[in-house]
C-alpha cells in the first residue's frame, strides 16, 4: 500500500453539463430545467467512450464521489458520461452545485438584462430576487471544502479513492475555479468554460494549501 509521499496527488474533474438551446443563444439558465440538444448528447456520449473506464482519465476505480447538480442538462450528462462502465461512481445529486441563480434575469440575454440595468456585472452585483455574490461565493466555498477533505484523507490515509467529480453548470464552475486557486469570486470573469468540456483541479508541490488550476475546457465541444 503506499503512504501519503507517493500517492498521486488528488484532482477534482469539474464537468459543464452539454450544449442546451439556452447555452447556445446565451440565456441565462439557472432554475429552468432546458434538457440538452441532440448535439448534447452526442456530444456527452463521446467523451463516455474518450474519458471513462478503467485505466482512462475518469477511472471510476479511482472516483470518490461526485456531485451532481439536480438539473436534468447536468443529471443527463453524468448519465450518458458513466453509465455505460459496469460499475458506475457514487454520485450525489445536491443543490449545492446547481447553477447560480439569476433570480428576476432567469431566461434573459445579457444585452436584455443590461436595458434594464446597463451597469450591471453579475460577478460583482449578483442577481435581484436571486444568489448575491456573497451568496453564491459561501455556497461554492462550502462545496470546495468538503472536496479538500475528501482529498485529505485520500493524501494522508488512504481511507477513500483518489479523486472527485462535479457536474455543473458555467457560472458555477467558473467561481469554484476562481475560488479553488483562492482567488475573489469575481476573477471567475477571466476563466471560459464550454458546454461539455472538463477543467482539472489539483494542488502544487503536494501541498493541498497550494491549489492550481491544471487544464481548463478539456474535450470541449468546438463551434
Amino acid at each position: 500500500m503506499t503512504d501519503s509521499k507517493t500517492r498521486p496527488m488528488p484532482r477534482l474533474f469539474l464537468i459543464r453539463h452539454g450544449e442546451t438551446e439556452w447555452s447556445l443563444n446565451g440565456r441565462h439558465t439557472g432554475r429552468t430545467d432546458i434538457p440538452l440538444t441532440k448535439r448534447g448528447e452526442e456530444d456527452a456520449t463521446q467523451r463516455a467512450q474518450t474519458l471513462v473506464g478503467p485505466g482512462k482519465v475518469l477511472d471510476p476505480a479511482n472516483l470518490c464521489t461526485v456531485f451532481v447538480s439536480p438539473r436534468v442538462r447536468a443529471h443527463k450528462t453524468f448519465h450518458l458520461l458513466f453509465d455505460q462502465v459496469d460499475t458506475p461512481p457514487a454520485h450525489v445529486i445536491t443543490e449545492e452545485v446547481r447553477e447560480w441563480d439569476y433570480g428576476e434575469y432567469e431566461g434573459l440575454l445579457s444585452s436584455e438584462i443590461r436595458a434594464k440595468n446597463p451597469t450591471w456585472e453579475i460577478w460583482k452585483d449578483g442577481c435581484p430576487g436571486g444568489e448575491s455574490v456573497e451568496e453564491m461565493c459561501m455556497r461554492v466555498d462550502n462545496v470546495i471544502q468538503q472536496v479538500r477533505d475528501y482529498h485529505r484523507k485520500y493524501l494522508e490515509h488512504g481511507t477513500v479513492s483518489r479523486d472527485v467529480v462535479i457536474v455543473a453548470h458555467g457560472h458555477f464552475n467558473r467561481v469554484a475555479i476562481a475560488r479553488w486557486n483562492k482567488f475573489p469570486l469575481y476573477m471567475g470573469t477571466h476563466f471560459n468554460v464550454e458546454p461539455a468540456g472538463m477543467a482539472i483541479l489539483s494542488y502544487n508541490h503536494r501541498n493541498l494549501d497550494e491549489p492550481a488550476l491544471n487544464a481548463l475546457n478539456l474535450y470541449a465541444q468546438v463551434n
